[in-house]
């Protein structure tokens, strides 16, 4: 369509007239108001020039007449789908030359815009060989878990759809249809299982199978060796055990049935019972008090060791031919025997006592005051005269009230005996009460 000239259908067509085109702005409101889509190609305000068909380098002036008013991009990506555009992989760096200086770089001109466009293709790979398809597979180290809808057969993994060839809601469709989806890694294989070549393992045959087993097994020495090992940590927790029982457990129970025969023999004291003519083995009849060695301790008819001293009580001599006096005897040796370690271990501190070290031993009647005199290292379990009426290596020369203590030595073992003599220097009935050594 063409401007109309000036005075046209008036009869005053005048092609050299210069006021046909003196007014822009009435032209183009006219030519707006004859304009149809589907017959005027002319550009309005409806429908702007697209850029890419602007004159370029401000040759808009330069270059007027009739445009195209669609968009060929537009409608090639409505049609076509989306078009990634493609992406050319960075350049290698460049060696240097033989003199140390780069080479030359190739010099890109500026692509002329009036050109025609030939779309990028990229050089073949490997990966064409392989045959189009909608899906890529997804890497090996996706997976998590078994199969879904949608996934690929195998790998658990969410296929990766291609370009949907559709419009704006085919697109769309396949947008939210690849949401729903999870990608899940593909267990990576075992290095004992794929050899480091990435090539499948080899089945064994049967007789390297036989072997391999034969191998796995223990030599008769291995198991031997292992036997004796797992004998002696056995019999290294037993023994551990054993001691564990022996020095602390037999201290535990000979206190506590220790401290239930002095219960007993104080009550039966306060129940007024009458002084028998003998005591039964086993019966506890008196108290021993050690005051420097914090000792208290019931004093029992006979020196069994299963009913009396590992029972953590102190056993009279009272058996023949060992049969001693008691203290209420106005002549005599009053000895007494008690473990020195485990079961209660009342004798455990006797060494350190010294002369003048009160002894008091408590019966129903009295109370009977000893001082410590001497004491024998060690002698023989054989030599049975230091329990004698007057015993010859304690320094004693006459006929008296002694008292002797007998135990074993050296500690935890029962090689020799340990002895410490003491004699009476006071009698006091309980009807005046306690010592001044037992109250202090």
């Amino acid at each position: 369509m063409t401007p109309p000239r000036h005075g046209a259908g008036t009869g005053q067509d005048d092609p050299h007239d210069a006021r046909a085109y003196e007014d822009p702005a009435a032209f183009q409101a006219a030519a707006h108001r004859l304009s149809d889509p589907l017959n005027d190609p002319l550009p309005g305000p409806g429908h702007p020039v697209p850029p890419q068909q602007q004159a370029p380098y401000g040759l808009q002036g330069a270059q007027e007449g009739p445009q195209e008013w669609y968009d060929p991009e537009g409608y090639q990506r409505d049609w076509y789908g989306h078009q990634e555009p493609v992406r050319q992989p960075p350049a290698a760096p460049q060696p240097l030359g033989d003199d140390g200086t780069e080479p030359p770089t190739e010099v890109f001109h500026r692509i002329d815009p009036q050109e025609p466009y030939e779309p990028y293709e990229p050089p073949p790979s490997y990966e064409a060989d392989a045959g189009p398809g909608p899906a890529h597979r997804p890497e090996p180290d996706a997976y998590t878990g078994p199969d879904e809808p949608g996934d690929v057969p195998g790998t658990g993994a969410s296929v990766t759809p291609a370009p949907s060839p559709g419009g704006r809601a085919e697109r769309r469709r396949a947008a939210n249809a690849k949401g729903r989806g999870r990608r899940r890694p593909v267990p990576r294989p075992s290095a004992a299982a794929t050899p480091a070549d990435g090539a499948p393992a080899k089945p064994m045959t049967r007789m390297e199978a036989r072997r391999a087993a034969k191998a796995a097994k223990d030599s008769p020495a291995v198991v031997i060796s292992r036997g004796i090992g797992e004998l002696f940590i056995t019999l290294g927790v037993l023994m551990l055990l054993f001691v564990t029982y022996q020095l602390w457990w037999t201290n535990v129970r000979a206190d506590q049935i220790a401290g239930r025969e002095t219960h007993k023999i104080q009550d039966n004291w306060a129940k007024g019972g009458g002084k028998p003519e003998a005591f039964e083995p086993g019966q506890g009849f008196a108290i021993l008090h050690i005051p420097k060695l914090d000792v208290v301790t019931p004093i029992a008819e006979g020196i069994s060791k299963e009913k009396v001293l590992d029972r953590g009580m102190v056993g009279h001599y009272s058996e023949e031919p060992l049969r001693t006096a008691m203290p209420s005897d106005k002549q005599g040796n009053f000895a007494l025997a008690g473990h020195r370690n485990t079961h209660g271990e009342p004798f455990r501190y006797v060494n350190r006592l010294r002369p003048g070290d009160p002894i008091v031993v408590e019966t129903q009647e009295a109370y009977y005051t000893y001082e410590m005199t001497s004491v024998l290292p060690q002698t023989s379990p054989s030599n049975v005269s230091v329990i004698g009426p007057v015993p010859p290596q304690s320094g004693f020369t006459k006929p008296g009230r002694y008292i002797t203590l007998t135990t074993c030595t050296p500690e935890f073992t029962s090689t020799y005996r340990l002895i410490v003599w003491g004699k009476m220097v006071d009698e006091r009935p309980r009807s005046k009460g306690k010592p001044d050594v037992l109250v202090d």
